[in-house]
């Protein structure tokens, strides 16, 4: 018997990947974080067919739920050009991701809800192997996912060091410090705090900072009153407020 019923309804909204547009020209792997509901997937969406169309790449999409690309065989055509890749079981996504490098030479990979650690193992190898990432994952601050054990390896994971006597002087800090174990895999991070109302962060440069006690520098991205894309650069971060 069904007692219950939840009906989720995807947007493809042109003109939301403006908010980004410019660290798309990096060619770097960009993880975004937001509790659900605040657009994640919808921008996921709209960077799928802007990489495959405007930039003319070879995209993959990981669509583990059929939230991006829809259900059945042919995709929706908000992903453009993009290519997806179904997945049988959630369990399996991890798995999925290593075959869409392995066999279809992607320039790209985005995948949604990265919540494992096999998935965080598996986009570590991913990027390791040159190709692009773009992924989300459960959480609304970075140090949300510096302090969850599963996941710190997207921000390049935390270990503790143990410092000698001169060397904690000179730094006025405890002998047993935390450092950042890795590169991360992904170097930039966005904060979706709202829909129109983002937190960009350099990952290792923020990363190495609070792990340090200190507040890095990061950049605040949203609408104005006339809907044009506003960046504010070099706002002190606080991980509440800014």
């Amino acid at each position: 018997m069904v007692v219950g019923l939840t009906c989720r309804v995807g947007r493809a909204v042109n003109g939301h990947v403006d908010m980004v547009r410019d660290l798309l020209n990096y060619k770097e792997s960009i993880l975004f974080l937001g509790r659900p509901g605040v657009g994640k997937t919808t921008v996921m969406r709209e960077i799928a067919r802007v990489l495959a169309d405007e930039f003319q790449k070879r995209v993959v999409i990981v669509d583990t739920s059929n939230e991006i690309g829809g259900d059945g065989d042919i995709p929706h055509a908000a992903i453009g050009g993009a290519r997806r890749m179904q997945v049988p079981e959630p369990s399996m996504q991890h798995r999925v991701m290593i075959e869409a490098v392995e066999n279809h030479m992607p320039e790209v990979v985005i995948v949604d809800e990265i919540g494992t650690e096999a998935e965080a193992q598996a986009c570590r190898s991913i990027a390791e192997r040159g190709v692009m990432l773009i992924g989300t994952a459960h959480g609304e601050r970075l140090a949300n996912i510096i302090k969850n054990p599963v996941l710190s390896d997207l921000v390049g994971g935390v270990e503790t060091v143990t410092l000698g006597d001169e060397e904690a002087r000179a730094r006025r800090t405890q002998k047993s410090i935390l450092e950042r174990k890795a590169p991360p895999t992904f170097p930039f991070l966005i904060e979706m705090r709202e829909r129109h109302y983002w937190v960009t962060h350099r990952t290792e440069r923020s990363v190495d900072m609070l792990l340090h006690g200190k507040k890095p520098l990061v950049e605040v991205r949203k609408r104005d009153n006339e809907f044009e894309v506003v960046i504010e650069r070099w706002a002190t971060y606080d991980g509440d407020g800014l």
